[in-house]
């Protein structure tokens, strides 16, 4: 949780520090194999920081970038499309009036209510024949 005014390039490092990729067998991972971002996470300060760790950077070049125009710079474009799950999640939070408008002004109670409406979705999805 950050201020509204911080924007979400400034919280990928300490984000990415606390991240467990789950497996199937053993202990989680301590870094995903790739990240997926859109056109704002394109800095070279973001992309540095991804190759130092060995993740792969999934993040479509601005239009002003040199490297949009390199033909030897390759974007997994089917890699990319699959991000479009975490943007429903998303579109489907901010149809929740209480987390669109933030009415919770302390971050404790916001992510509480986050929570809340994913526990609610959930349920919806596990006991409705509708979902």
């Amino acid at each position: 949780m950050s201020a509204g005014q911080v924007h979400d390039t400034q919280l990928l490092e300490p984000l990415l520090t606390k991240v467990q990729v789950h497996q199937k067998q053993g202990r989680p991972k301590s870094r995903p194999k790739r990240l997926a971002g859109d056109k704002g996470y394109s800095s070279k300060r973001i992309r540095d920081y991804l190759c130092s760790r060995d993740i792969e950077a999934i993040i479509p070049h601005k239009d002003n970038e040199a490297a949009r125009h390199d033909p030897t710079v390759m974007f997994d474009k089917a890699t990319y499309r699959r991000r479009s799950i975490v943007e429903q999640v998303i579109g489907w939070l901010k149809e929740c009036r209480r987390i669109a408008t933030r009415f919770e002004k302390l971050a404790l109670t916001f992510l509480a209510m986050v929570k809340l409406a994913m526990i609610k979705r959930t349920l919806k999805l596990a006991f409705s024949d509708r979902a």
